[in-house]
């Protein structure tokens, strides 16, 4: 399975939604909580080009934030990407 990483703050709904999503598909993941780091909350922005979270990582790429991933999911594309087989 991928390596899927996303970087939350503790008061968001969408870093909720998206963290249960992910366990409603069984997928482990590593949360990175930015809440208290500007520079961690700075360096994201760079990479992604969003300083919104969730920021969601598949393999060490972007995938976008909750409402993209919901969209790769309706798709199929999220279970490609996740390595997760039908």
């Amino acid at each position: 399975m991928a390596k899927v990483a996303i970087y939350t703050t503790n008061y968001c709904p969408f870093c909720a939604g998206a963290k249960a999503f992910l366990r409603s598909k069984n997928v482990e993941f590593d949360e990175i909580d930015v809440t208290h780091d500007e520079r961690l909350q700075e360096e994201v922005k760079r990479w992604t080009g969003r300083r919104t979270v969730p920021q969601i990582f598949v393999d060490g790429k972007s995938i976008g934030g909750f409402d993209d991933m919901r969209q790769l999911d309706a798709s199929g594309e999220l279970d490609r990407l996740l390595g997760i087989r039908a």
